[in-house]
């Protein structure tokens, strides 16, 4: 990672983070207990509907990646009893073998949680655990940068840290300006190709979650002419397609050994694919693919090696 990046992760993500996890003196912790006990009930609109938290959660399970980094980033780490196996950021958080994508009511129940987050209602994961009488939050895929900061708002609302909450969209949003100003907005005539997997390659359009981050800058994104409605916004491409597109940047996010270790050496190393301008000119970008994969708090991550990428394509 380079120092740029660094700081911006650091810069964002650090006091959130150890908000989440820093022990607090007695007599701070029983006013802050008092303080959030004054909040509840909470009533939120979540992807599953209308729910209500009757009091403030001490035993928090998430079963999905992002509402982990959420729930840490808003300062309800010290809350959080179990993550579901695919959290893996932060690395203080409690990562046990449950699963988000077919839950397991029974075993879910084990952890005693008096709130569980989620990003699919699969499996009767709410039916269940409502029979416990365990509040479900249900936090889809985002589908704009919009949605991604009422997640963490509401996330914080539910967990008794709304102003934390508050203070960390606010701290995304400045440092995804910042980038975003520094490398600016005009790039229409720059075109880009994002793989998610490689044989099949899929990819995404410019109505996407990640489509929508990339277009800040204004690039054109060359799956669009291949969209078809039954894609859902990530169409198949042919690597003929993408050779004859010629994008000037390429974006791995299959680029971890965990995801295909499709690197940049590898895509250079494909036959054909060295007449792309972004091959030739070596702006192929490999991207951390958990945080490319998410829409929570380290969203200025992606967006800055974004801006890095185009500024430097610009040279």
């Amino acid at each position: 990672m380079n120092v740029r990046l660094a700081v911006g992760v650091l810069a964002i993500a650090a006091p959130a983070l150890l908000a989440g996890c820093a022990s607090s003196s007695s007599s701070s912790a029983a006013s802050g207990g008092s303080a959030s006990a004054r909040l509840y009930p909470v009533t939120v609109k979540a992807g599953n509907g209308t729910v209500t938290i009757k009091a403030r959660p001490v035993r928090i399970v998430s079963l999905a990646p992002t509402a982990t980094e959420d729930l840490y980033a808003v300062g309800a780490g010290h809350q959080v009893v179990a993550v579901d196996a695919d959290s893996d950021y932060p690395a203080q958080a409690p990562v046990t073998k449950l699963s988000g994508l077919s839950p397991n009511v029974e075993a879910i129940a084990k952890y005693r949680p008096d709130l569980v987050v989620a990003s699919q209602d699969t499996g009767g994961l709410s039916a269940g655990l409502k029979k416990l009488g365990v509040p479900v939050l249900i936090e889809p895929a985002a589908a704009s940068l919009d949605d991604a900061y009422a997640q963490i708002v509401q996330i914080g609302q539910a967990t008794g840290h709304q102003a934390q909450a508050q203070r960390t969209v606010a701290s995304m949003k400045a440092q995804i300006a910042a980038d975003v100003k520094q490398a600016g907005t005009g790039h229409q005539g720059l075109t880009y190709y994002w793989e998610l997997t490689a044989k099949p390659f899929y990819s995404v359009t410019s109505g996407t979650f990640i489509g929508q981050i990339v277009g800040l800058f204004g690039l054109k994104n060359v799956a669009d002419a291949a969209d078809k409605a039954a894609d859902g916004g990530y169409p198949q491409l042919s690597e003929e397609y993408i050779v004859s597109a010629r994008p000037q940047l390429i974006f791995l996010a299959d680029n971890e050994a965990a995801s295909g270790g499709q690197s940049p050496a590898v895509v250079a190393g494909r036959p054909g694919w060295a007449v792309i301008p972004a091959v030739k000119d070596r702006e192929v970008i490999g991207l951390n693919d958990d945080v490319a994969s998410r829409w929570g708090p380290r969203l200025p991550q992606l967006v800055a090696q974004i801006a890095q990428a185009v500024e430097q394509a610009q040279v």
